[in-house]
């Protein structure tokens, strides 16, 4: 490894002027609209916790620190780690860092530090700003920082909320759609709305580049390359790239160790196991487990989706069609994740050997709602086959609160005692943050 050497060390007033010009930034941001998001509400800048928000590359960290920050009309001071200028920053600068903040800002009490991981040390140096009083917002990518490292390092002294791709609601915020209107043509404007969402996701960036492909695959293989293969030494990347491809493209998908193994080669399940949890850090999967009381059970057997449909067939030869049914499964899920971990609640899926139904929502072990989705229920066989599966999952739970989730079908009925609620996806993600808008 290359040595550091004295020359290498970035004097005070390199750093006052890169700071400075970072500056401007937040002059910027002050002055943009920017897209108010579900997870804001979850930052709390009074407490004496660092707020670390991390998630998915290219989901808008940084920007939800800043209009956060920009909202409340605190005083704060920003510096950016992911500046390649500050390429080389050793350790032992950071209190420069921090000084010079103090001579271009003045006197502050909340300091925005993004990317800070890019710094070996920072944990130090944030718990020792914490003791101060001083309260710090952090943000990083995935793979880079980790649950287990705020753990680690902060010793309780981290409050982390996890920043996914845009929500539908915020997708219609940014395409200046009105999500609350009853007239009829905005209805329709809604329902094309989401027909794209449910295309193309909800990557911020994705709405304003050319050639989407070429960017969500760049994303991808960031993801991979940098995130995962450096920080854990892969030593078959080929191989890992390979199965990460293949889980994006037939997501949802439930983990099937023994299976992979054979598939891919690789020498152990325990091997398959590690990449798989290495990919959900990275925030290129989420898994579920199986609903069951038994804890056994709900070990083995995850279910896996990506994190947003973009990854699904937005790739390079992806090779993988519309799937839209699976696209609209996809969606929900990772609508529900957001709104349970605000929550506190759980996400589960059932699956007997009579049926299954795609989600069980608890709060902690009591059922709260019985889930299903289906693009298309046109047909008789189809319908009956989700509201069988409802059906089920109400007698195995015991739950009375069933809904099916579809494309565009909104109807009420009875079953064999049991009401069902039938509602378009779009509309559905519309009530789900409406109260964060």
């Amino acid at each position: 490894m290359h040595k550091k050497t004295e020359d290498t060390i970035i004097d005070k007033r390199s750093l006052e002027t890169i700071l400075v010009d970072q500056k401007s930034e937040v002059l910027r941001w002050q002055d943009e609209q920017l897209c108010h998001r579900y997870e804001e509400k979850l930052v709390d800048l009074q407490s004496p916790q660092a707020q670390v928000i991390i998630g998915v590359r290219r989901s808008g960290k940084s920007t939800l620190c800043k209009q956060v920050l920009s909202d409340s009309g605190v005083q704060f001071a920003y510096a950016d780690f992911d500046d390649e200028r500050l390429n080389g920053l050793e350790t032992k600068q950071l209190n420069d860092v921090l000084e010079v903040l103090y001579k271009i800002y003045g006197n502050f009490q909340y300091l925005f530090l993004d990317e800070i991981q890019n710094i070996e040390g920072w944990p130090l140096f944030v718990n020792r700003l914490l003791r101060t009083g001083m309260h710090v917002i952090l943000t990083g990518s995935n793979a880079k920082l980790l649950s287990s490292d705020l753990a680690t390092h902060l010793t309780g002294r981290s409050s982390e909320i996890s920043l996914y791709p845009f929500s539908y609601t915020e997708y219609c915020y940014v395409e200046g759609i009105d999500s609350k209107s009853p007239a009829t043509k905005d209805i329709a404007i809604r329902r094309n709305a989401f027909d794209e969402y449910l295309k193309q996701g909800g990557f911020p960036e994705v709405l304003r580049v050319r050639d989407a492909k070429r960017y969500v695959s760049n994303l991808v293989d960031n993801i991979l390359k940098r995130d995962i293969e450096q920080r854990y030494n892969i030593a078959f990347p080929a191989q890992f790239e390979k199965l990460a491809h293949h889980l994006l493209n037939v997501s949802p998908y439930v983990i099937s160790t023994s299976d992979i193994t054979d598939r891919f080669d690789f020498k152990s399940r325990h091997t398959v196991r590690n990449y798989v949890k290495y990919l959900k850090d990275a925030y290129l999967l989420v898994g579920i487990q199986k609903y069951s009381a038994k804890s056994r059970e709900r070990a083995i057997g995850e279910k896996v989706y990506a994190v947003d449909v973009a990854l699904m067939n937005r790739r390079e030869n992806a090779f993988s069609g519309e799937n839209l049914g699976w696209r609209l499964e996809t969606t929900v899920l990772n609508h529900l994740i957001r709104k349970c971990k605000n929550e506190g609640w759980d996400t589960y899926y059932l699956r007997e050997r009579s049926g299954e139904c795609d989600f069980i929502v608890c709060d902690g072990n009591r059922v709260l709602q019985c889930i299903q989705v289906c693009y298309d229920i046109s047909s008789e066989k189809a319908r009956r086959r989700e509201i069988n599966g409802l059906l089920l999952a109400s007698r195995v739970t015991q739950c009375e609160n069933l809904l099916l989730l579809t494309d565009c079908e909104y109807q009420e009925l009875d079953a064999d005692g049991h009401h069902i609620k039938i509602q378009p996806v779009y509309e559905w993600c519309e009530e789900l943050f409406s109260e964060s808008q």
